[in-house]
């Protein structure tokens, strides 16, 4: 059965000669652009695929005493109080 592909395979590409054909510049840029662009797009999406659990896990092994000096909570409080404070003191000009 292989000597039988391999037949196939001399008989196809036997009578393939070289096309003579002429590559310019600007189409060899091209190419070279396009290919540099494939490997980049290749390794941005292998990298992001192994950044992501990563970050994750090392959030997840942060020291639970470090926090942030605010909390969202304490900064909504603190808009709360401002514009109380702006409406109590627009009713006073009144």
């Amino acid at each position: 059965m292989i000597n039988f592909w391999l037949a196939v395979m001399a008989l196809v590409l036997a009578p393939v000669t070289s096309a003579l054909a002429y590559v310019g510049p600007g189409a060899g840029l091209s190419a070279i652009g396009s290919l540099v662009a494939l490997v980049v797009a290749i390794l941005v999406a292998v990298i992001g695929f192994v950044w992501y659990p990563v970050k994750r896990l090392l959030k997840r092994n942060q020291e639970p005493g470090i926090e942030l000096e605010e909390t969202p909570e304490a900064s909504v409080e603190t808009i709360e109080n401002s514009v109380s404070s702006e409406v109590d003191q627009s009713k006073d000009k009144q």
